[in-house]
């Protein structure tokens, strides 16, 4: 953690620290429900959301149909399904079990909806790997790298050691490290029928599933306090996708001026997701269309939009990234970009933007302290989100159709 970032720390001995200082995530998460408190208040409004039946996040709450036809995945754009499997049944290899049978459920589980970005463990779903053997926590790794591309591991497994150097600043190693997560596996690991895994804690919330060769990476939620760069190009590209803007479309663009604008509806601003509305236990959240269709911008901006596209699905192996952008561009015509906040290139510049469009959602949020000792947005704690709406988050259309 450079210099610029001592300043916000609490002293050793603030409550915010020392009330919770060597709880274990267990005794954290009784702690966290707590009625009345911050997170109890998040507990509370969350907890009954993940039982709702899925659907799909949409724009106007009517869910489209035919978007996701289930077919095998066309040449060249294969997922790495055979890499998977070995290194999902190297993983079960590793357990106990009694293990075993606890990381396991069906593709379509409810469960898959249970993961959430927050520090406290609202839901102990699968194996917590903080507490599994070193052997256990590689094979764990192994499978987010046989499944992601190189820098989509790299950056997720960034957001796992950034949280744990964040545990050893403010002295919560027992609540922030880097194994802090939750690991479960969803359907029997197969060459062709759905199945996927599920990696979840505090600021790396991971949702992968296959079939047939297909891949999709959703609901995906990669964030860092402090970021140290890894998201830089995020940054780099909302604000050029800005600056590539006439004035007319920047300021249609901009549907808030201020990070807590005066003008923004009750409840716009969520005091754990703060300008997110595609965050954890959202899976049926109605988001209108909002800011400027991307088709009437300048080519440049148009570019960007593009780019930024690119950056959000880099995650995916090379095959299905290709398959994800072919996807968004056959909707370009129905593609938004909005913004909320500064955009002023600079250091201290903070904002939110969401690219939505019928096959994809994503945010970038500059965000408040947590563990450290600010309370308005500042550039280096930064979120960021994934989805598919209109029901293939979790592949779920896909294993609708399979099933079927």
């Amino acid at each position: 953690m450079n210099a610029d970032y001592q300043k916000y720390l609490f002293p050793h001995d603030h409550p915010r620290l020392a009330d919770v200082r060597g709880l274990d995530p267990y005794a954290y998460r009784e702690a966290a429900r707590t009625p009345g408190t911050f997170t109890g208040g998040l507990v509370e409004g969350w907890t009954p959301l993940y039982l709702n039946e899925f659907r799909g996040v949409t724009s106007d709450g009517t869910l489209r149909e035919g978007l996701y036809p289930l077919s095998p995945a066309s040449p060249g754009e294969e997922a790495p399904v055979a890499a998977m499997v070995a290194a999902a049944r190297a993983f079960l290899e590793a357990l106990t079990p009694a293990d075993r049978e606890r990381v396991a459920f069906p593709v379509d589980a409810v469960e898959w909806q249970t993961w959430a970005n927050p520090e406290f463990l609202q839901f102990d779903t699968g194996l917590r790997l903080e507490f599994q053997p070193v052997a256990v926590r590689e094979a764990a790794l192994g499978l987010m790298r046989a499944s992601l591309s190189p820098e989509g591991y790299e950056l997720a497994h960034a957001m796992m050691r950034i949280n744990g150097v964040l545990g050893e600043v403010v002295d919560l190693p027992t609540i922030l490290n880097e194994f802090s997560y939750n690991v479960a596996l969803y359907g029997e690991p197969s060459l062709n029928a759905p199945w996927g895994w599920q990696l979840f804690g505090h600021h790396c919330a991971v949702n992968c599933l296959v079939v047939e060769g297909r891949m999709v990476v959703s609901p995906l939620f990669l964030g860092a306090e402090p970021a140290e760069g890894s998201f830089d190009e995020h940054i780099a590209l909302g604000l050029r996708v800005m600056s590539s803007l006439p004035d007319s479309q920047r300021e249609a663009a901009t549907v808030y001026r201020e990070m807590v604008d005066p003008a923004m509806p009750p409840g716009r601003v969520h005091p754990g997701d703060e300008r997110h509305l595609a965050g954890a236990f959202q899976d049926n959240r109605v988001i209108p269309f909002e800011g400027v269709r991307v088709a009437s911008m300048p080519d440049s901006a148009q570019a960007a939009v593009l780019e930024l596209a690119e950056r959000f699905v880099s995650v995916l192996p090379a095959g299905p990234r290709s398959a994800r952008l072919r996807e968004i561009r056959a909707h370009w015509d129905e593609t938004w970009f909005c913004w909320i906040g500064d955009c002023a290139p600079g250091a201290g510049t903070v904002f939110y933007y969401r690219l939505q469009s019928p096959v994809v959602i994503a945010e970038l949020d500059h965000h408040c302290g947590v563990f450290l000792d600010y309370d308005t947005p500042q550039p280096f704690h930064i979120h960021t989100v994934l989805r598919t709406p209109h029901g293939n988050d979790y592949g779920r259309a896909w294993v609708n159709q399979w099933t079927a």
